[in-house]
């Protein structure tokens, strides 16, 4: 399916009853379902999207290596970290992942599954695919777009909302706002919907951190030195008081820069945010998830004068092992003592990482935080702060897990949202 041609625009932006800030994921799944919904009701409603961007749906496009992770065999509340896991839920609820299967069945995209991650993709391979269907359902809708056309402020204006724009005015019934959060801020979510937010009332969230982002360790430390070297790993998040706060488990990448991976990735949203609530958290990396600690014990013990770099390399690269034993002051070779041994086991099953930073929002692929589900009717993803004021996406205090989950969200608070406003923004 090739992309349509988007609309000529002009600098004013045009007369609508409802805006839509933001034509991402979830501000084009906002219009396609607010369009319906007026035209199931033979309503006469204008809708305009409005985005800074000159070309529509620059995050879709790169989601997924280009191939478009549109969402997971299996979702729940579980799969996300943010907001309470009821209001997600109650969300969540309302569009399940088999009606986003059908909804892009009808417009001619047909999924495959992932088998060993459950990951379900466009069969083309293609995010331009899904981009192409979101666009193509959204002007059957009778979504109108305008852009580039950056919305710079918004205020209350009697019953209705103002729009300030590069190109004018605009005063509308209803605004649906789907800016995204501060990730990938080349793609538009540069995190002005947080100030869009902040003019009508709205607080955000502390601390406001990318999420899924690469870890980045110092200089010198021997991760560094093998970039590339990808193996399962788990990453367990400690409170200052030793209790377990979050957990991941899986591919684990070495890089030029410390790690990535999407066993990385899920934790580090976790991480930074306890880097502000609970400066001395740690957080350790089982090199061997899939060994008890207790196997490994017996492993070294039973290797005699084989020597721990032998046992090691039963399991892992040599390289790997090497720098295990370096960094538990254990011999390699020849009789393991008692001490170095618990040395090397705790490091083998419970490194703990030194972390110094993150790759930032520029490389993460989400925003952990913004605003709180707290501050929105959850029937209808209207603010309770500002009547006429809707939400949908990642400008919410939601964020998931790599493997879909961020873009289930978009699609199940776009149609939340889509559908409650063009119910309430219809003139008459």
């Amino acid at each position: 399916m090739s992309l349509p041609t988007p609309p000529t625009t002009v600098p004013a932006p045009p007369p609508a009853d409802l805006a839509i800030i933001g034509a991402g994921a979830a501000g084009l799944f906002a219009g396609i379902w607010a369009g319906r919904t007026a035209q199931g009701t033979g309503q006469t409603l204008n809708i305009v999207a409005l985005d800074g961007a000159r070309k529509l749906g620059a995050k879709i496009l790169v989601s997924g290596g280009g191939r478009c992770n549109v969402t997971h065999w299996r979702v729940d509340e579980r799969d996300f970290a943010g907001s309470t896991s009821p209001a997600i839920r109650k969300v969540l609820g309302r569009f399940p992942v088999e009606r986003t299967v059908e909804f892009f069945k009808s417009a001619g995209v047909g999924f495959y599954r992932e088998a060993d991650t459950g990951k379900l993709f466009p069969e083309s391979d293609s995010s331009r695919s899904i981009l192409a269907a979101l666009l193509h359902e959204a002007g059957a809708a009778g979504v109108a777009f305008h852009h580039p056309a950056q919305v710079t402020g918004i205020e209350r204006d009697g019953d209705r909302l103002r729009l300030e724009t590069a190109g004018g005015t605009m005063s509308v019934r209803k605004v649906i706002l789907c800016t995204g959060g501060k990730s990938l801020p080349k793609s538009g979510s540069d995190g002005t919907g947080f100030a869009l937010a902040a003019m009508l009332g709205h607080s955000l969230t502390a601390p406001v951190v990318p999420a899924l982002v690469p870890l980045v360790l110092p200089a010198d430390h021997f991760i560094r030195e093998l970039t590339g070297l990808a193996l399962p790993c788990r990453f367990t998040l400690l409170s200052a008081k030793g209790k377990s706060v979050a957990t991941s488990s899986g591919s684990t990448l070495c890089t030029h820069t410390g790690l990535s991976g999407p066993a990385t990735l899920d934790i580090s949203r976790h991480w930074l945010v306890s880097r502000t609530t609970d400066p001395l958290a740690r957080l350790l990396l089982d090199w061997l998830p899939d060994m008890p600690e207790s196997a490994l014990e017996q492993l070294l013990l039973e290797c005699g004068a084989k020597g721990a770099l032998w046992a090691l390399r039963q399991h892992l690269t040599e390289r790997l092992a090497r720098h295990l034993c370096a960094a538990a002051a254990a011999p390699p070779t020849g009789d393991l003592p008692r001490e170095a041994r618990r040395r090397l086991v705790a490091i083998v099953k419970g490194m703990e990482l030194p972390v110094v930073g993150d790759r930032g929002f520029t490389i993460a692929e989400a925003t952990a935080g913004g605003v709180p589900l707290a501050e929105v009717r959850l029937e209808t993803m209207e603010s309770r702060i500002c009547p006429g004021l809707h939400f949908a996406g990642e400008v919410l205090d939601v964020d998931g897990r790599i493997g879909g989950f961020n873009f289930q969200w978009a699609w199940a608070s776009g149609f939340v949202a889509g559908t409650a406003a063009a119910r309430a923004s219809a003139p008459g």
